[in-house]
C-alpha cells in the first residue's frame, strides 16, 4: 500500500494527485464563480437556465465516473484515464472564453466535467492503493486540502485581474488555462501507476450497485438523498449578489469560503481516522441543514460572508471523510468502480437538485431554494443513523468497530 519516496508524509502518489488537484482547481476556480455572473449579468439567462446548465455539467461528469471507474478496474489502469480527464478540462477553457451566448457556456461546462467525469475515480484509487487503510481519512483530506488551496488561489487571481480591469471575464476565462497545463504536466511526470494485480478467481468488476453488499448500497444511497438539496453553489453566489455583496467581492468571498474549507479538511481527515469517520459525517449532514437555513433566513451582506465561512467548515468536515468511509466497505478488487458509482450516484442528484433550485428561485422565492436543501439534509442525517444502528446490530460485516478502523 504505502510507497517508498514520502512527501510530507505521504506517498508520492498521494502528494502529487494533490499537487494536480491543486492545479486543476486553481484554473477551474478562476472560473466557476464568476460563471453565474456571467451568464445572469452579461449574457442575461434567467436562473432557471442557469439551473439547467449546473445540473446537466454535473450530471454528465457523474454518468461518466461510474463507467471510467469500471474501466479502470477491469483494464488494471489509473494514470492514462486519469491524465485523459485532465486534458480535456484543460482544452475546454477557449469554448466559454469565447462564448457570446449561454450556449458556448453549457458547452464548456459539459466538456470541463467531462474530464472531471472521466479522472475522478481512477485518481481517487491511486490514494487508496498508496495509502494505508488506517490513513484513508488524512490522505483524502490531505487531497481536499490541496485541491481547496487550489480554489482559494484560483479566484485570488481573478479578483486581482478584475481589480485591475472591471469585468474582464474573458482574460480571466483565457489565462485559466496556465494551471491546467500544469496539471497535465505533472501527471505525465510524477504520477507512478502502482495498481496491483487482480486476485485469482475474482470476478470482473460491473457498473452496478449490485456488486456490493447492502452497507454499500445504503450509503450510497443516503449520499444520493443528501445531494438531492445540494444545489449548485451558483445559487449560493447569486444569493450573495441578491443581499447586496458586490460583484467584484464575489471572488474574494468564494476565496475566504474555500480557504477556510482547505484549513478545516486535514484536521476533520486526522479526528475522523482518530475518533470514527461516522461522527464527523453525521456532524457534516446536520451543519448542512443548519447553514442552509442561515442562507435561507439571511438578510444582509454580513450574514452571507459568516455563512460561507461555515460552508467552508462543512465542506472540510465531508468531502474526503466519504470518500474515506467509503474506502472501508468496498471490496478491495472493485476500489475505482465503487467511487465512480458512489459518484454517479450522487451526482446524478445534481441534475434534479440544481433544476428544483432554479424552479423554487425563480416561481416561488430564493428563500424556497434552500429551505429544501435543508429537509433532505435533515432526512439524510437521520437516515444515516438509521444505517448506523442496524450496522452496529447485525456485528461481523456491519460492525461499527470494523467500519472505523
Amino acid at each position: 500500500m504505502g510507497e517508498q519516496k514520502s512527501y510530507f508524509g505521504f506517498g508520492s502518489n498521494v502528494f502529487f494527485s494533490g499537487l494536480v488537484s491543486f492545479c486543476m482547481d486553481a484554473s477551474s476556480e478562476m472560473i466557476y464563480p464568476l460563471v453565474p455572473l456571467f451568464l445572469a449579468s452579461v449574457l442575461g439567462v434567467n436562473k432557471s437556465m442557469i439551473g439547467l446548465i449546473e445540473g446537466v455539467a454535473e450530471a454528465t461528469a457523474s454518468l461518466l465516473k461510474a463507467f471510467s471507474g469500471w474501466f479502470s478496474d477491469r483494464l488494471g489502469r489509473r494514470k492514462q484515464l486519469m491524465l485523459a480527464g485532465y486534458a480535456i478540462s484543460t482544452l475546454s477553457r477557449p469554448l466559454i472564453a469565447l462564448a457570446q451566448a449561454w450556449q458556448p457556456v453549457l458547452a464548456f461546462r459539459f466538456v470541463d466535467r467531462l474530464g472531471k467525469g472521466i479522472r475522478s475515480a481512477p485518481r481517487d484509487a491511486i490514494i487508496v492503493e498508496a495509502t494505508a487503510a488506517t490513513h484513508l481519512g488524512r490522505a483524502f483530506s490531505l487531497h481536499r486540502a490541496m485541491d481547496t488551496m487550489g480554489a482559494v488561489v484560483g479566484p485570488a487571481v481573478a479578483l486581482l485581474i478584475l481589480r485591475w480591469q472591471s469585468g474582464a471575464y474573458q482574460t480571466v476565462f483565457w489565462l485559466s488555462m496556465i494551471p491546467g497545463i500544469f496539471a497535465v504536466l505533472i501527471i505525465v511526470l510524477f504520477i507512478r501507476e502502482k495498481t496491483p494485480p487482480r486476485r485469482p478467481g475474482v470476478a470482473q468488476p460491473r457498473c452496478t450497485l449490485r456488486c456490493f453488499d447492502w452497507r454499500v448500497t445504503a450509503f450510497i444511497l443516503i449520499a444520493a438523498l443528501f445531494a438531492l438539496g445540494n444545489s449548485s453553489d451558483a445559487f449560493l453566489i447569486l444569493r450573495a449578489e441578491q443581499l447586496g455583496v458586490p460583484a467584484m467581492l464575489i471572488p474574494a468571498l468564494y476565496l475566504t469560503f474555500n480557504l477556510i474549507y482547505s484549513l478545516a479538511a486535514i484536521p476533520a481527515g486526522m479526528a475522523a481516522d482518530r475518533f470514527g469517520k461516522k461522527r464527523l459525517l453525521l456532524l457534516g449532514f446536520l451543519l448542512f441543514a443548519g447553514l442552509y437555513y442561515g442562507f435561507a433566513i439571511a438578510a444582509t451582506p454580513r450574514m452571507i460572508w459568516v455563512l460561507f465561512g461555515a460552508y467552508g467548515v462543512f465542506m472540510g468536515l465531508t468531502e474526503g471523510i466519504q470518500k474515506a468511509f467509503l474506502a472501508t466497505i468496498i471490496p478491495p478488487d472493485f476500489k475505482a468502480t465503487a467511487f465512480g458509482v458512489y459518484a454517479t450516484a450522487v451526482g446524478m442528484a445534481a441534475l434534479p437538485a440544481s433544476l428544483i433550485g432554479g424552479l423554487l428561485w425563480d416561481r416561488v422565492s430564493p428563500a424556497a431554494t434552500f429551505y429544501f436543501g435543508t429537509a433532505t439534509a435533515s432526512l439524510a442525517a437521520l437516515l444515516f443513523i438509521a444505517l448506523l444502528t442496524i450496522m452496529a446490530r447485525r456485528g461481523p460485516g456491519g460492525n461499527l468497530q470494523e467500519v472505523e478502523r
